[in-house]
């Protein structure tokens, strides 16, 4: 059994995926903005995650913006029948790299034929809805109007699935009593665990759950207790965190990113971590000591 098939599957979509995927982000240059600092090595990373068994990558037109996409293309184009692609839409890349909202009709549909034409796909398999954050976090305003959208354009065969991503609760029951959704992709790690009911909740209904900056994002997730277990295990902090994430729920489905195939390969490892008890309850108590 490879470390992949040790972390087990779920369903993604119609599809059942492994549960450690990868997420391209980090292909793009600094800031996901601008090209690779080095494009054989991203090239490299691609084709070196789907030659290790990785079957679900994530990524956006506006990483880059386009970069990204162009990259996967080039790197995996024609793909491999047992992958899939995820994307996301909502969101555009200013001249000096912001990230600014792009939520409405005329620009989700902009998006998603910019994903299609830089992906070279007729159709997209999976395609999140980003829900542009507020002042304080997530937003709580009603995402009706976008994710009609994003359906009709599902209704018109360009997405097969629909996801939703950066969303509360309530927006993850708007979403659904519109259209099917196959994936919520939010922020969660061991420190950022507002979404604990949802996951659980999403669990039972067999929809997956994707967590993004597992280790705090840009600005890393500092903990001793983290460092400690990991040094215990002889693994790295970011595997732990993984492994604690997979443990979580079997819904959860990992995309981490890297722009190296050694990290790449470090993080996929973290598959086959075992995690003791006493381990997992150092881990469990990170949330509670970072509130304090």
């Amino acid at each position: 059994m490879s470390i992949l098939e040790k972390a087990g599957t779920f369903r993604l979509g119609d599809r059942v995926v492994k549960r450690l995927g990868y997420g391209a982000m980090q292909l793009a240059g600094p800031g996901v903005f601008g090209p690779p600092r080095d494009r054989d090595a991203a090239l490299a990373v691609l084709r070196e995650a789907v030659a290790a068994g990785v079957d679900h990558i994530d990524t956006s037109d506006f990483y880059g913006p386009h970069v990204t996409n162009q990259l996967i293309r080039e790197a995996l184009s024609p793909y491999p029948e047992h992958l899939v692609i995820v994307t996301k839409v909502g969101a555009v890349r200013g001249a000096d790299g912001s990230w600014d909202p792009a939520q409405e009709p005329d620009q989700l549909r902009s998006a998603v034929e910019d994903n299609l034409r830089n992906l070279g796909l007729d159709r997209l398999e999976i395609v999140n809805f980003r829900i542009h954050p507020g002042h304080h976090g997530r937003s709580d305003d009603s995402i009706a109007k976008s994710f009609e959208v994003m359906a009709l354009m599902q209704q018109e065969g360009l997405i097969r699935h629909l996801g939703i991503s950066n969303a509360t609760a309530a927006q993850v029951a708007e979403a659904r009593a519109i259209a099917p959704v196959v994936c919520v992709q939010n922020q969660y790690n061991l420190a950022h665990r507002e979404d604990d009911d949802l996951i659980d909740t999403l669990a039972a209904e067999g929809i997956a759950y994707v967590p993004f900056f597992p280790l705090g994002g840009f600005n890393p997730l500092q903990s001793a207790s983290l460092s400690d277990v990991a040094a215990r295990l002889g693994a790295t902090p970011m595997q732990v965190a993984l492994a604690w994430l997979l443990r979580r729920s079997p819904n959860i489905l990992l995309i981490p990113g890297t722009s190296s195939v050694a990290h790449l390969r470090e993080n996929l490892a973290a598959g086959s971590l075992e995690l003791p008890e006493g381990a997992l309850a150092e881990l469990d108590a990170i949330a509670t000591s970072t509130k304090e």
